[in-house]
């Protein structure tokens, strides 16, 4: 049999396995979030939390979620202070009017935030009551911070999930802001959301290579097997075929 047909066919073999290896990763869960601030990180694709409503609505503010259900980012250019409130009420960061950018570290929600499901202590110096002591960790008019308000608070799959491959509502969220002297907040909503596009298992796609190859190779056997081949003579120790008439011709 010829060697050709064999080489071609465990060459398209080769190709096609980085294919199907590439198809695999790309189907599956998109990758961990990056460059995130905060440790244990817990949020994943399934979650989206999603602004719905701010108030009050000023020209120069802007508010969006990062990370899908991670973190929140605030950009201040209304000319006056922002101030976003903590979980007991507290002032938890201020973005002022010229771009300083300060978190109060006697909010609770200052230590709070450093870990996606709060397993932090939190010293005694914090407290809502506290007055506040500010620290500049910005200056580019830019707060963001991670906020336990937007997502699930548990690796534990929510209880209103029935079916994981449904769009399902968690839960309405607020967070309470205030520009200037006018008090509002930034509403939004959490759902669960299904992957979307199906995963194409590497196995299967392999499988149905190497039945696709070893097919190509039996039909190439049998093949050569019906069509025969002429009868072959052994002179001075190489193999030679002869033609009807009895000449020798090249080997093959």
């Amino acid at each position: 049999m010829s060697r050709r047909p064999v080489i071609a066919a465990l060459g398209a073999l080769l190709l096609v396995l980085p294919v199907a290896a590439q198809a695999q990763s790309s189907t599956q869960t998109p990758a961990k979030e990056s460059g995130s601030p905060i440790n244990d990180q817990g949020s994943n694709y399934n979650y989206r939390s999603n602004i719905t409503n701010i108030a009050p609505n000023v020209p120069g503010l802007s508010l969006e979620v990062l990370e899908f259900a991670d973190r929140l980012v605030l950009r201040n250019h209304t000319g006056k202070t922002v101030t976003v409130y903590g979980y007991q009420g507290e002032q938890y960061a201020r973005v002022l009017a010229g771009g300083t950018v300060q978190l109060n570290t006697r909010s609770p929600a200052y230590y709070l935030n450093q870990n996606f499901y709060a397993n932090v202590n939190v010293p005694s110096s914090a407290s809502p009551a506290a007055t506040p002591q500010w620290t500049i960790v910005d200056r580019t008019g830019q707060l963001e911070w991670h906020d336990h308000r937007i997502h699930w608070m548990s690796p534990v799959l929510p209880p209103q999930v029935k079916n994981k491959a449904k769009r399902t509502k968690i839960f309405d969220w607020q967070v309470p802001i205030q520009v200037g002297s006018r008090k509002g907040a930034v509403n939004g909503v959490l759902f669960w959301t299904p992957e979307s596009g199906s995963k194409a298992p590497i196995a299967a796609i392999v499988a149905l290579v190497v039945i696709v190859v070893l097919g190509l190779l039996f039909v190439l056997f049998v093949r050569r097997r019906r069509s025969g081949g002429p009868p072959t003579a052994r002179t001075g120790g190489e193999e030679t075929a002869r033609r009807p008439g009895g000449s020798p011709t090249e080997a093959w």
